[in-house]
């Protein structure tokens, strides 16, 4: 069992330098490390919106919204998208590619995905001229950590986080800025510190250091301990206690518990053959990846994770012929519905992919031990070197069945708005958590996307210091294949999909419809349409069906 996160990884140089910088410009001396100049005149602003400006080493993004003028960092903290391409709504703006939320009045993160908030600038109008002031080294980096407290060793307060997942690395981050100065102890089953999972199935061949969250020192730095190999076999919610199935018992005063879910496997004949690969961590990714150069790779399940592995494999010839099994019409079709599904098909088509659809898995076959075919219900054999089984997830919870922490027929811990479970200070969140959804008014969901995951940390770790703060952001999720970027905000059933824009080229938005209101939307190069109705969602606001039967366009038009 690892003690720090340092004693178990080695971590990765360039993000441990780039923490390092960062912290330095934290705490620089503004008044010595400082630019201020004219950046434009009053009638070069934008009547209402965003627009970048250069000033010496580097750019700012100013906002002029309902009167006021603001002056922050130009590129989201996440993955580098420009702001002034994304949506305006209040006192914030969010990110055309991801969904992340910056405050226009701070340059914190306020909603996810990203880790990291953007600078801050002083800003005023000097006879007509707009005059900024910013800091040089924060200009360069366009991103800021939030300073974070360290432990006290006369506070006796112990926070367990059960899982190294984005839920488990947001919350002891967000304990840590908001001043916690107890033991901060996070377990978790894997040898690696938190990592960006979505890349897993998008880019398989990332090893874990490019992919880490945060370096060692990070964690050092902030007195959170990792421990590393080793899972949760109870809790004892009455000795407030988890056991570990190292033996050892951590004793905790709040917990949360986000230990993610696990990769549903067929349990067919075969199933535990060793070219039958899932995917959930590094080591998944990275073997399948070596495994199916050049061979003829067989993946089942059709929606989200199998569809990006389809994507990644028949890209650049790594794998020598790339088939889809799928139990629906087209891919997708459940998510995205049967239009939308057909015409993704049609994409992977074009680039190599052989679907074979309203079918299932009855058998892996083998010759000697190693995987030859694939048995369908429908009697066909696809011959396969390697087959991978992408068919959702199932919450990794059952250590909690000797516990008296609630959980429901599918394994879920249902939770309240503020994350809390059946147990007084026991918090549950990410993909285990069925969660009341306010855009939904209020019905229990389970939702496993990366943006939820992060947000249940930062909602555990403000209600474990009693901050009572609940549940309010709007689910958005993305995928990527092909060279091509699906967003997608809301959620829930849908009766009727109406398409706005021309999904033959692949430009496009779907709009998901129960009855009249538009309960999600899905955009493909039409940014930021999916931004601008996740403001509008959030707001309790939505469009009817019959606006958008009226204009395919009217997402691209809202305006907070």
């Amino acid at each position: 069992m690892g003690v720090t996160a340092s004693c178990r990884s080695g971590g990765d140089r360039d993000s441990d330098s780039e923490e390092r910088r960062m912290n330095r410009e934290e705490s620089a001396n503004m008044a010595e490390d400082v630019v201020e100049a004219v950046i434009c005149k009053t009638d070069e602003l934008p009547n209402e919106g965003m627009k970048s400006f250069d000033i010496e080493g580097g750019k700012v993004l100013v906002v002029h919204h309902k009167g006021q003028l603001s002056a922050i960092g130009t590129k989201c903290s996440h993955a580098g998208a420009p702001l002034e391409n994304g949506a305006l709504c209040g006192d914030k703006v969010r990110c055309p590619w991801h969904g992340a939320c910056f405050s226009l009045v701070t340059g914190d993160i306020e909603d996810f995905p990203g880790l990291d908030s953007i600078p801050k600038y002083d800003i005023e109008v000097v006879n007509n001229e707009v005059k900024v002031r910013a800091n040089k080294a924060l200009l360069a980096a366009d991103k800021r950590m939030k300073p974070m407290t360290r432990r006290d060793p006369d506070n006796p307060t112990n926070f367990v986080i059960v899982g190294g997942g984005g839920a488990g690395a947001t919350c002891v981050e967000r304990l840590r800025q908001e001043g916690f100065t107890g033991r901060v102890i996070m377990i978790t089953q894997e040898y690696h510190l938190p990592y960006d999972r979505p890349k897993l199935s998008k880019a398989m061949d990332l090893t874990p250091d490019k992919i880490t969250l945060r370096s060692p020192h990070f964690y050092e730095n902030a007195d959170i301990e990792i421990l590393q190999g080793v899972s949760a076999e109870n809790i004892d919610t009455e000795e407030k206690e988890v056991y570990l199935n190292s033996g050892e018992k951590v004793p905790y005063d709040k917990l949360f518990i986000a230990t993610g879910g696990k990769p549903r496997r067929l349990g067919c004949p075969g199933d535990d053959l060793p070219e039958v690969f899932v995917i959930r961590t590094p080591e998944d990714t990275n073997g399948l990846a070596a495994a199916a150069s050049g061979k003829h790779v067989v993946i089942v399940g059709t929606s989200f994770i199998g569809m990006e592995t389809a994507a990644y494999l028949a890209s650049n010839n790594r794998a020598a012929s790339v088939s889809a099994i799928g139990n629906s019409s087209v891919p997708f079709e459940r998510s995205l519905g049967a239009v939308v599904g057909k015409r993704i098909q049609e994409l992977f088509e074009e680039n190599g992919v052989k679907f074979f659809n309203n079918t299932g898995v009855t058998e892996f076959t083998d010759e000697n031990g190693k995987l030859n075919g694939v048995l369908l219900d429908t009697e066909e054999m696809i011959a396969a070197d390697i087959a991978v089984v992408g068919v959702g997830v199932i919450p990794n919870t059952e250590f909690l069945e000797s516990s008296n922490i609630s959980r429901d027929e599918r394994g879920y811990v249902p939770v309240n708005e503020y994350l809390e479970s059946s147990v007084r200070g026991v918090f549950c969140g990410g993909d285990i958590a069925a969660f009341p959804l306010f855009i939904e008014d209020g019905a229990s969901v389970a939702i496993s996307h990366w943006q939820v995951a992060l947000g249940h940390g930062r909602t555990a770790a403000l209600n474990m210091l009693d901050q009572n703060v609940a549940l309010g952001s709007v689910p958005f999720f993305w995928t990527v294949f092909f060279g091509k970027s699906l967003r997608y905000t809301g959620y829930g059933m849908y009766d009727d999909v109406i398409i706005g824009g021309d999904l033959e080229s692949l430009s496009f938005m779907a709009y998901y419809c129960r009855g009249d209101r538009v309960v999600a939307l899905a955009s493909l190069g039409r940014d930021p349409a999916a931004a601008k109705y996740a403001e509008m969602l959030q707001q309790g606001k939505f469009l009817t069906k019959e606006q958008v039967a009226d204009d395919g366009d009217c997402a691209l038009k809202l305006n907070c």
